[in-house]
């Protein structure tokens, strides 16, 4: 994983290069991620608890599926590859863009595009990424941040909070 090259970008996402995955982390360069929830009919959001081998956030609930953006690659490509890679989605019910976050401290320095998608297949977790994952109703969801933000990881818990004031405004 410290081989993966990823693209460093500037304050305003302009790309400057390609980095290793190891150099962007180590020096806290800005770099490009994704982010993917996944809603069933039912409109339960599944979460991934990260493998304990992971070096970012090991053992912490997170997103659907996520990842870096490979240089070479767009957002959209990137989440697509993420969704195929960790849970064995080839091609989504539905697909679509829902914000971007902009990269901070917070984040890792990471400027993520949010995606949704429809699924209701089978999932096939990677159990080299996920060493499990769960379909939560929305209200299970609230009462998890609630009793427990401690376990989900803080990215999660930023798009999460964007994703409602999103779903608000709509109304």
């Amino acid at each position: 994983m410290e081989d993966e090259v990823l693209y460093e970008v500037d304050l305003n996402d302009q790309v400057i290069g390609p980095r290793t995955r190891g150099d962007i982390h180590r020096l806290g360069l800005i770099h490009r991620a994704v982010h993917i929830l996944v809603f069933n009919d039912q409109n339960d959001l599944f979460l991934q608890k990260r493998s304990e081998r992971k070096d970012v956030n090991p053992g912490l609930w997170d997103t659907s599926a996520a990842g870096h953006v490979d240089f070479g690659e767009s957002y959209q490509e990137a989440a697509l590859r993420e969704l195929n890679e960790e849970l064995g989605i080839d091609t989504p019910d539905s697909f679509e863009f829902l914000y971007k976050l902009e990269a901070n401290k917070s984040n890792g320095w990471e400027f993520i595009e949010v995606y949704r998608t429809q699924f209701n297949g089978k999932l096939q977790l990677n159990a080299d990424e996920i060493s499990e994952g769960q379909w939560l109703s929305l209200q299970e969801l609230e009462g998890w941040l609630k009793t427990k933000p401690e376990c989900l990881t803080d990215s999660f818990i930023a798009l999460w909070n964007q994703y409602l004031t999103r779903s608000l405004s709509i109304c």
